[in-house]
């Protein structure tokens, strides 16, 4: 028994110190674009715009979609840049009538003239392989991808031709931003995720030399991608998949997430959209894990940070299944008082990272000329721990998803809730 309940003891104290380190690092990528002035300046856009060098295609997949994809090609059709060098294609499947029809009435309207519709009715109905079937239409020199809810700058393609041009790069990954900060209690603290990562933590990986870029607003050198041979149409997280293996090709990739030109989004309309959707997400990452591409990294450090970011949801699963043995632990086992101090130590960093959010969601309504929001902030504080419990259980429905071979596409509903957010603000 004595044996049993050192080894419990040990196996304790190793969860303890991996949580801490997990959190400690999380808080270091968060931070990593403010630690250096040089590091703020990647994500200023140009303001002086270079000529007209490259053409575009947008690929825009949509399914079911009726409530937000009129206006979303509205928006793209507003670009400041020449309409002969965009062209547009909406992506449905043969069975979305709804979608299907509401853009056949907005592609009746003048001024829409560069956009197609795509119809498919072949297997399987998901983005990659809509994506897939946009790229095999495609003709211009970069390819993009915005959501069907998504509000793109008007300027948008004025900066990636310029960065494209000056700095001779074959893929940016502009800034993707969720607006309506305090629709839901989880709002604030979705909003703060996207926050940290397009503005830092995607600089970090860049930094590293792994970049699992995000679903949209990623700007892809059209031969580049075809020498890929495009999205992965088996993987729940096609897009940070293809950001592996350009990394493992060593694609020059930038970063550029300027607050004033981020594709505006929404926050998914319940708890139960949100987990569902991360564990779409976090069994892609297990998908993407176990192809095993991200093996072939040139280094060490390179590899080792993929598997991190691959695996992270079997920490938060671990976190998930620890916390109420941890609680119990607590009340029953006797430490040494060193021992004792040291499970402290998650709870530390853990409240750091809480108070960096509230700080970060200040920083985010500043940014934005956004009207502060005490209703947000309370959210944001009431809803820490339960939002962390959310993203555990989503971590834990991932994994037993994969276990079972369940590999459907749960999709994300989008209502416009950003645009609606924006009008009262």
């Amino acid at each position: 028994m004595a044996v049993l309940a050192s080894l419990a003891i040990a196996l304790y104290v190793l969860i303890i110190l991996i949580m801490a380190a997990q959190s400690l690092f999380n808080i270091h990528m968060r931070l990593f674009i403010w630690n250096d002035p040089a590091r703020a300046e990647l994500n200023r856009a140009p303001t002086r715009f270079a000529p007209p060098r490259y053409s575009f295609t947008v690929l825009l997949p949509a399914r079911h979609e009726e409530a937000v994809i009129a206006g979303t090609i509205e928006q793209i059709c507003r670009a400041n840049y020449p309409p002969e060098l965009l062209e547009v294609f909406v992506i449905c499947d043969i069975s979305d009538n709804g979608t299907i029809e509401k853009v056949r009435e907005k592609l009746r309207e003048p001024g829409t003239e560069r956009v197609q519709l795509i119809v498919f009715a072949d297997e399987p109905v998901n983005k990659p392989h809509g994506l897939n079937k946009g790229l095999q239409a495609a003709h211009n020199d970069v390819v993009t991808i915005f959501d069907a809810e998504d509000e793109p700058h008007a300027d948008i393609f004025n900066i990636i031709n310029t960065t494209m041009s000056h700095e001779e790069v074959e893929v940016v990954q502009g800034g993707v931003r969720l607006m309506n900060y305090d629709t839901y209690w989880f709002s604030p603290l979705n909003v703060l995720e996207y926050f940290f990562w397009f503005k830092s933590a995607l600089h970090y990986f860049g930094w590293s030399g792994i970049v699992p870029l995000g679903g949209n607003t990623v700007f892809v050198k059209r031969a580049l991608l075809t020498r890929l041979n495009g999205w992965d149409e088996d993987c729940l997280t096609e897009d940070a998949d293809l950001g592996i293996r350009l990394s493992v090709d060593g694609a020059r990739i930038r970063m550029l997430c300027d607050d004033e030109h981020v594709t505006r989004e929404e926050t998914p309309d319940s708890v139960r959209a949100l987990v569902k959707q991360r564990t779409r997400w976090h069994q892609g990452f297990l998908q993407v894990f176990m192809k095993g591409e991200w093996r072939t990294l040139p280094t060490f450090s390179q590899r080792a940070l993929a598997a991190y970011v691959l695996t992270t949801p079997f920490v938060q699963g671990l976190f998930a299944v620890m916390m109420p043995i941890s609680i119990v632990m607590m009340f029953t086992m006797k430490l040494p008082v060193l021992l004792a101090a040291l499970t402290f130590v998650p709870l530390y960093s853990f409240g750091l990272q809480f108070l960096m959010d509230i700080m970060g969601l200040f920083e985010f309504m500043k940014s934005h000329d956004l009207p502060v929001s005490m209703k947000a902030t309370l959210w944001a504080i009431v809803g820490y721990f339960p939002y962390q419990w959310l993203l555990a259980y989503s971590a834990v429905r991932a994994i037993v998803r994969q276990v079972r071979n369940q590999t459907n596409w749960e999709k994300t509903a989008h209502v416009g809730a950003h645009k609606r957010a924006e009008e009262v603000a």
